[in-house]
C-alpha cells in the first residue's frame, strides 16, 4: 500500500484528496496534518465523509512513515513549508499549489498527464496544474502539437465557487453568487504563464497572446471554457477533428467528444471533455472539467498513480452528476 501525508486539510481540495483516497485501491492515509483541527474528525469539517471515516487532524507530520506527501496549502504556502520542514528524499511530494509550476531551479514536473506522461512517471516530485489552466491547455494542446496557433487566443471560462477556496469572502457568500455573474482577474490571471509555458513546449517560439476573461459562476463546481482560435479557412473540419481524436485517443480522462458539451457531463469526475466546431476561418473549441477533481485532487491522484505505476484509473472510477 502506498502510504499517503496530506498537509493542509481542511479545504475543499484536501476534502476531496480524502475522499479519493478513503476508497483507493492501493493507498492508504498515514496522517492529515492541520494545525488548526488537530485532534478533531475529519468529518467535523468534511462532513460529507460521516460514515465512512473515523480518521483524526493532527499536528504531527511524520513525514518519514509515508511514501507520498500531498501539499494542499495556499499559493505560496508550500515553498514556505518545505524550507522549514525537510522532507526525507525517498518521499515523493504533489503541490497543489503554483509554487513550482513555472519551469525554473527545482526538479517539480508539471503534472498534466496529457503533456508530460512520461516525465510524470520518473518524477520524485510533481506541481500539480491549475483548474483553469487545466480545462484552457486541454482545449489547445493538440493544435499547439501541429503548429496551428499563429494569433491571439480568445478564452472565456466560468468556475464554480469552490475555485475560490473554503475561506469565505464577499464574492463566494450566498445571497452574492446566487442568480449572480461576475468577471474578475481578465488578462492577468495567474495560471496564463503555466498555459503559456504548455503551449510553448508543443509549438516552441509560440509568442500569440491568450487573452482570457474568468467569470464567477452561480454554481459549486465546475468549468465550462471556450476557446477563439483564428485558422486556415481551407482547412476541413473533419481534419482538425482528426487531430483531437488522435491527440487523445490514449489518454485515461480526455476524450474528444461529437456533441454539444455540458457540464453536469463531468462534475464529480476526474474526465475532461474536449469539442470543436469550424466557421469559417475561426475554430471554436469547448472543454469542461471539474475544477476539484481533474482541476485538482483527481489529476493529483492521476499523477500519485502514475509516479508510482499502478492503474491510472485507480481510485478515479467516479460517476458524474449527470442528474
Amino acid at each position: 500500500m502506498i502510504k499517503v501525508g496530506i498537509i493542509g486539510g481542511a479545504g475543499y481540495t484536501a476534502g476531496e484528496l480524502i475522499r479519493l483516497l478513503l476508497h483507493h485501491p492501493e493507498a492508504e492515509i498515514a496522517f492529515v496534518h492541520s494545525t488548526s483541527n488537530a485532534k478533531n474528525l475529519i468529518t467535523d469539517v468534511h462532513e460529507g465523509l460521516l460514515g465512512e471515516t473515523e480518521l483524526k487532524f493532527t499536528s504531527r507530520m511524520a513525514l518519514k512513515s509515508v511514501d507520498v506527501l500531498f501539499l494542499c496549502m495556499g499559493h505560496g504556502k508550500s515553498a514556505e513549508f518545505l524550507a522549514e520542514h525537510p522532507v526525507p528524499q525517498n518521499v515523493r511530494i504533489i503541490d497543489l499549489a503554483q509554487d513550482f509550476r513555472i519551469a525554473g531551479s527545482h526538479d517539480y514536473v508539471y503534472g498534466l498527464p496529457e503533456l508530460n506522461r512520461e516525465n510524470i512517471v520518473h518524477a520524485r516530485h510533481i506541481a500539480n496544474p491549475g483548474c483553469f489552466a487545466t480545462a484552457i491547455q486541454l482545449g489547445l494542446l493538440p493544435l499547439a502539437a501541429n503548429w496551428l496557433l499563429h494569433e491571439d487566443i480568445s478564452v472565456n471560462a466560468i468556475t464554480g465557487s469552490t475555485g475560490a477556496g473554503v475561506k469565505p469572502g464577499s464574492t463566494t457568500h450566498f445571497s452574492w453568487r446566487n442568480n449572480n455573474l461576475s468577471i474578475y482577474k481578465p488578462f492577468r490571471h495567474q495560471h496564463l504563464a503555466e498555459i503559456r509555458q504548455s503551449l510553448a513546449q508543443l509549438q516552441p517560439g509560440f509568442e500569440s497572446s491568450v487573452d482570457f476573461i474568468p467569470y464567477r459562476g452561480d454554481f459549486a463546481r465546475g468549468i465550462f471554457c471556450t476557446e477563439v482560435v483564428r485558422i486556415d479557412p481551407a482547412l476541413p473540419e473533419e481534419d482538425i477533428v482528426k487531430m483531437y481524436k488522435q491527440f487523445y485517443e490514449t489518454t485515461a480522462f480526455t476524450h474528444y467528444v461529437d456533441r454539444d458539451l455540458d457540464l453536469k457531463q463531468v462534475v464529480n469526475t476526474n474526465k475532461a471533455l474536449v469539442h470543436v466546431e469550424k466557421f469559417e476561418n475561426k475554430l471554436l473549441i469547448t472543454s469542461i472539467i471539474d475544477n476539484l477533481l481533474k482541476g485538482a485532487s483527481g489529476q493529483a491522484v492521476q499523477n500519485m498513480n502514475l509516479m508510482f505505476g499502478i492503474d491510472e484509473h485507480a481510485g478515479l472510477n467516479l460517476k458524474p452528476s449527470a442528474f
